[in-house]
C-alpha cells in the first residue's frame, strides 16, 4: 500500500507542476495532495506547522493566480473587455499554439479586447496588455515556486 501511495504522490506532484502552466489543472492543490499521500504512506514526518503553512501557501497562490490578472488589468487601466480578451487568449493559446500561445495569446487577447473597447488609445491598450502579461508571469511564477518547493519536500521525504 505504501508503494501505491508513493506512486500516486509522485504523479500528483508532477501533475501539480504541470498545472502551474495549464489553467485547467489547479497545480498547487494537486501538489499539496501529493504531499498528503506521501505522509499517509509513511514517507516524511511532516509536522502540523508544516501542513498549516503549506495549506496557507497553496490557498494564497491559487487565489492570487485567479485574481491577479483581473486586478493588474484594472490597475493598468483596462476594461472588462481587456480582461475577457486575456482569458479568451489564454484558452485559445493553450489549444492553438502550445506552449508559446499560453504566453503570447493572453497579451494579444487583452490588447484586442481593450482596442475593441476603445480604439482611440492604442498606447493604453498596449499598457493594459502588458499588465495582463505581467499578471500571468507573476501568477505562474508563484505557482511554479510553490510547487517546486513541494516537490523538493516530496523527494526529500522519499529518499531520506
Amino acid at each position: 500500500m505504501e508503494i501505491l501511495l508513493a506512486i500516486l504522490a509522485i504523479l500528483c506532484l508532477i501533475t501539480g507542476l504541470l498545472g502551474c502552466v495549464l489553467p485547467v489543472l489547479p497545480g498547487p492543490p494537486i501538489s499539496y495532495v501529493g504531499l498528503l499521500l506521501l505522509h499517509w504512506g509513511g514517507y516524511g514526518d511532516f509536522t502540523t506547522r508544516f501542513w498549516v503553512i503549506w495549506a496557507v501557501v497553496t490557498v494564497v497562490v491559487t487565489l492570487l493566480d485567479y485574481y491577479l490578472p483581473v486586478w493588474m488589468t484594472n490597475r493598468f487601466g483596462g476594461s472588462r473587455s481587456a480582461t475577457i480578451g486575456s482569458m479568451v487568449g489564454l484558452v485559445a493559446g493553450i489549444f492553438l499554439f502550445p506552449p508559446v500561445g499560453m504566453i503570447v495569446c493572453p497579451f494579444l487577447g487583452a490588447l484586442v479586447g481593450e482596442l475593441i473597447h476603445d480604439r482611440s488609445d492604442s498606447t493604453k491598450a498596449f499598457r493594459v496588455a502588458l499588465g495582463s502579461f505581467l499578471a500571468f508571469i507573476l501568477g505562474t511564477g508563484a505557482k511554479l515556486i510553490a510547487c517546486g518547493i513541494m516537490i523538493f519536500y516530496g523527494v526529500k521525504a522519499l529518499f531520506v
